[in-house]
């Protein structure tokens, strides 16, 4: 699978990343509430790992997604990059966004996920406020400093993922990019781009809302199924198999991203996404003619979603 450099860092990671949150019963509502079982993670994982994959996703608020990934994968810890994510406040009697909490935070990630170090972690949909104070990017700074974290990032849209990257602070940004959601690709991709930042894309096939001919019951899918509706790009009369090969491609294709992160309960998937992925980058005149569409219908209120 290809592998591209991560901004300015060290790393070189996979196109393709692993997301954690269908692991702890989050994400997608096809996933039972309960999460995978261990069995299933393992299953999961080693196959995402074996094809390629060298990039894992979580956060400390997907449930128990840390601990899992850490019972299931830690003892092949040399072959793949940690991200996970730090704000909220799932157990602690401290409110989100403090510092000690994130100190604290931080702290019981390594404890989960077993491992003494992670590649990154991002602020997870921090406020301008909350970061224009710089506590918050102070304590991350910190545990950098004491080798607990080899990279801070801060994930995020819009204005706030804006400040975050004019800011300087950070060495990563991961943001929403898809067929359905360009925002960043302007507002903030050539930024990090200039700056050096590894950039990591959340959402880079859009909930695949294709598979649904009407509005979906939850209302997770409704924002991404009404824009493709208006959108109406002719690639989507394709089989689903082509749609989703052309929607992640193109995510891939915009300049100064990295790696795409995907969620699945499938093992199957990360061998078909590969197998997607082969041709590589879309020809130039695809890439434009899909965001030529997005620049004629989309309005100034579709802005990036969480």
């Amino acid at each position: 699978m290809e592998r591209r450099k991560y901004g300015s860092t060290d790393l070189e990671v996979s196109v393709l990343g692993f997301g954690g949150a269908e692991i702890g019963g989050l994400g997608t509502p096809d996933v039972h509430s309960a999460g995978l079982e261990l069995k299933e993670v393992e299953k999961l994982l080693g196959s995402a790992l074996d094809a390629g994959l060298n990039v894992i996703d979580t956060a400390e608020c997907y449930r128990d997604s840390e601990e899992k990934i850490g019972a299931a994968v830690s003892h092949r810890r040399y072959e793949y990059y940690l991200f996970t994510k730090c704000g909220h406040n799932p157990g602690f009697d401290l409110p989100n966004w403090d510092p000690a909490m994130l100190e604290m935070s931080i702290d019981r990630s390594l404890r989960r996920l077993r491992t003494d170090y992670l590649d990154v972690v991002h602020l997870h949909s921090c406020s301008e406020e909350v970061l224009r104070s710089g506590e918050v990017i102070e304590a991350l700074q910190k545990a950098k400093e004491k080798g607990k974290v080899r990279y801070i990032g801060y994930s995020g849209d819009h204005k706030d993922a804006e400040y975050a990257v004019k800011c300087g602070a950070f060495d990563s940004l991961m943001t929403s990019i898809n067929i359905a959601d360009q925002e960043a690709i302007d507002l903030t991709i050539p930024e990090a781009r200039e700056r050096g930042m590894g950039v990591t894309i959340k959402r880079p096939v859009a909930n695949a809302v294709w598979r649904f001919d009407a509005m979906p019951d939850q209302t997770y899918y409704h924002d991404y199924w009404e824009r493709l509706k208006q959108l109406n790009y002719r690639f989507l009369h394709g089989s689903s198999s082509e749609i989703a090969g052309t929607a992640l491609r193109f995510a891939l294709s915009v300049p100064g991203v990295h790696t795409a992160i995907v969620g699945t309960a499938n093992p199957e998937r990360w061998s078909e996404n590969a197998t997607l992925l082969e041709e590589g980058n879309l020809p130039p005149e695809q890439y434009e003619i899909i965001r030529a569409r997005w620049k004629e219908v989309a309005p100034s209120d579709w802005v990036g979603l969480e």
